[in-house]
C-alpha cells in the first residue's frame, strides 16, 4: 500500500474515533478490520523525523491531520514567520506621584504666633513670592529694633575712626540676622525706608506649585523648625511603574517610554526611566521603576492611574505572533502548517517578546506558517496521536503472516464496574468474538486511559494501562486504577500472535474530582 493510501486509512480510523469529530459525549462502539490494520502497518504513516521527542517529564508529540470541517469548528488560524521591524516592549501600569526634587518645605527660623493664614486649604495653587501667612514674633521685633538703632548710630557717626567702623559693623550684623531668618527683602527695604517696626510680617512661598501639606492655622504657636507647608511643583511628575521581575533585565536607566491615560484617549506622553528600585516586592514579585514625565499643562494629577510602555527598537528580526507559541512546561512549541490540514509540532527557541510578537532564535524559517489559534486543542490531539502510535505492535513488514491467520472481523464489547468509572480502583471487562460470533481465545487485552497534558493548569499528561486476565469464553477481566476524575481518552486493544485483532477508542468522564 502506498504511503498516501496508508495515511488515508489512518485518517479514516481517526475520524471514526472522534479525533476529528469534536463530539464531547461518549462515542459509539466501532470495529476495526484486522486486514486493514495489518496493511496499514506495512507503511509508515508519517516521517519519523516529524515526531517530536520530549524530555521524560514532557509528553511526546506527533503530527496531526485535521479535516477542513474540524479546523473550522475549533477555530484554527495561522500566521506567517517573517522578518519584520520589532521593538522590545514591556507594558505595565503605574501611578502619578510628585517629583521629590521639586518639593519645597516652608518653615520659620524663629518662634512666634501665626496671625493670618492666606493659604488656607490643601492643594491650593500658590506662586513663588506669594504671601502664605503673617506671624508675630517678639524675637523678630527685637531684631528690627536693633537694626533701627544701628542705623541711627551710623547716621550720628560723621567722622572717620573706630566709632564709624563699629556702627557700620553693627548695622551689617542686624541686616544679616534678618536675612538669616529669611525675612523677605521687601520687608527689610520697608524697614529701612520707613524706620517703623511692623509687629506682623508676611512669610512668602519659596516656589510655585500646589500645597500638598498644611500645618499652619490662625493663633497657632510656631517654634523654630516647625514645618508649616509643603509645596509641590507639578510642572514635571514621576510615574512609579510596576515591572515583573522576569522583565526587569530588559529595563535600564535612560530607556524611553510612553505613557497613556484613559482620561485622554488617543494621546501618548513621552517619558524616561530615571531609577530602578534595588528591591523586589515579596508579595507581588514586581520591581518599582521610576519614570520622569513633563507635565506643563497639569494633565497628570497625583495618584492618577496610567499605562506604561517601555521599549526600544530592535531592528528587523525573525518574529512570529505571540499567540503562535505554545508554552509546555520547559518547552516552547509551534505547530507548523504544511497545508492540507497537516500540522507538525516543532520545538523552537524564542527570544524577547516585542509587543504582540516573539523573536525567533531557532526552529523556524522565514515563510513558514504556524498555528496562532486553537494551539491547546491541537496539542492535545498531537499528544493523543503520539500515545496511540505507541500501541501499533508490529514494525513495518513484520506482521503479514500473523495477519493472515488472525480472526477476520473480530469485535469487542467493553464494560466496567461501576458502569461509570470512578477515581481509584475499577474493574474492566472485555468480550471478544469473531465474525462468526464464536469467542476468541488466547488474546491479550489492555485498557488504556490517557489524558493529555494541560500546561496552562500545570498538569502533565497521565496514562494508566490495565492488562486484563482471560476468564474463558472470550471474556477478559481485571482491575485498573484511574488517577483522577475528568475526561479521559480510552483505548481498548486486543492482540493475538503479535497482531492487532480489534481496537476500540472513545472518551468518557470519570467521576470523583481532581
Amino acid at each position: 500500500m502506498s504511503r498516501s493510501r496508508a495515511r488515508a486509512a489512518i485518517l479514516a480510523a481517526v475520524a471514526a474515533v472522534g479525533l476529528c469529530s469534536g463530539r464531547p459525549r461518549v462515542q459509539e462502539s466501532f470495529h476495526w478490520i484486522a486486514e486493514a490494520r495489518a496493511q496499514t502497518n506495512q507503511d509508515t504513516a508519517a516521517p519519523a523525523a516529524f515526531e517530536t521527542r520530549a524530555p521524560s517529564s514532557e509528553p511526546n508529540l506527533a503530527p496531526v491531520t485535521l479535516t477542513p470541517q474540524r479546523m473550522q469548528s475549533i477555530g484554527v488560524k495561522t500566521g506567517i514567520v517573517e522578518f519584520r521591524p520589532v521593538r522590545d516592549e514591556i507594558r505595565a501600569f503605574g501611578n502619578i506621584e510628585a517629583d521629590e526634587t521639586r518639593l519645597s518645605g516652608i518653615q520659620v527660623r524663629f518662634a512666634g504666633w501665626i496671625q493670618k493664614v492666606y493659604a488656607d486649604a490643601m492643594y491650593k495653587q500658590v506662586r513663588r513670592g506669594q504671601p502664605l501667612l503673617t506671624i508675630y514674633s517678639p524675637e523678630l521685633v527685637t531684631a528690627e529694633e536693633e537694626y533701627l538703632v544701628a542705623k541711627e548710630l551710623l547716621a550720628q557717626s560723621t567722622g572717620p575712626g573706630a566709632r564709624l567702623h563699629g556702627s557700620r559693623s553693627l548695622l551689617n550684623a542686624a541686616i544679616e540676622r534678618l536675612k538669616h531668618w529669611q525675612i523677605p527683602d521687601r520687608e527689610i527695604a520697608r524697614l529701612k525706608d520707613s524706620g517703623k517696626i511692623r509687629h506682623e510680617i508676611e512669610i512668602d512661598s519659596p516656589a510655585s506649585g500646589f500645597i500638598i501639606e498644611r500645618k499652619a492655622f490662625p493663633n497657632m504657636y510656631a517654634e523654630p523648625g516647625t514645618k508649616l507647608y509643603s509645596v509641590a511643583d507639578l510642572s514635571a511628575v514621576w510615574v512609579y511603574a510596576q515591572i515583573f521581575q522576569n522583565d526587569i533585565g530588559r529595563v535600564k536607566v535612560g530607556d524611553p517610554a510612553q505613557v497613556t491615560v484613559d482620561a485622554y484617549p488617543g494621546q501618548t506622553f513621552p517619558a524616561r526611566v530615571s531609577f530602578i528600585w534595588p528591591e523586589v516586592d515579596l508579595a507581588t514579585r514586581r520591581v518599582r521603576v521610576r519614570l520622569e514625565i513633563p507635565n506643563p499643562d497639569l494633565k497628570f494629577l497625583l495618584g492618577m492611574f496610567v499605562n506604561v510602555e517601555i521599549g526600544s527598537p530592535l531592528g528587523d528580526r525573525l518574529a512570529i505572533p505571540a499567540s503562535g507559541v505554545f508554552q509546555s512546561g520547559t518547552r516552547q512549541i509551534a505547530f507548523v502548517d504544511h497545508g492540507g490540514g497537516y500540522f507538525e509540532p516543532r520545538d523552537i527557541e524564542i527570544g524577547a517578546r516585542a509587543g504582540d510578537d516573539f523573536v525567533v532564535l531557532k526552529g523556524l524559517e522565514a515563510g513558514e506558517h504556524i498555528v496562532t489559534s486553537a494551539n491547546f486543542l491541537i496539542d492535545s490531539e498531537s499528544q493523543l496521536q503520539a500515545a496511540l502510535g505507541s500501541f501499533a505492535p508490529p514494525p513495518p513488514g513484520a506482521g503479514a503472516a500473523a495477519a493472515m491467520n488472525a480472526p477476520q472481523g473480530a469485535t469487542l464489547e467493553y464494560s466496567s464496574n461501576p458502569s461509570a468509572p470512578r477515581k481509584g480502583s475499577n474493574t474492566f471487562r472485555v468480550k471478544l468474538t469473531g465474525a462468526d460470533g464464536a469467542p476468541i481465545t488466547g488474546a491479550r487485552v489492555t485498557v488504556t486511559f490517557f489524558m493529555p497534558a494541560m500546561p496552562a493548569m500545570g498538569m502533565a499528561a497521565m496514562r494508566n494501562v490495565a492488562t486484563l486476565s482471560e476468564k474463558g469464553g472470550g471474556i477478559h477481566e481485571g482491575p485498573g486504577e484511574v488517577q483522577t476524575g475528568g475526561t479521559w481518552q480510552v483505548t481498548v486493544l486486543a492482540t493475538k500472535a503479535g497482531q492487532t485483532i480489534a481496537q476500540k477508542q472513545f472518551s468518557l468522564t470519570v467521576e470523583g474530582g481532581m
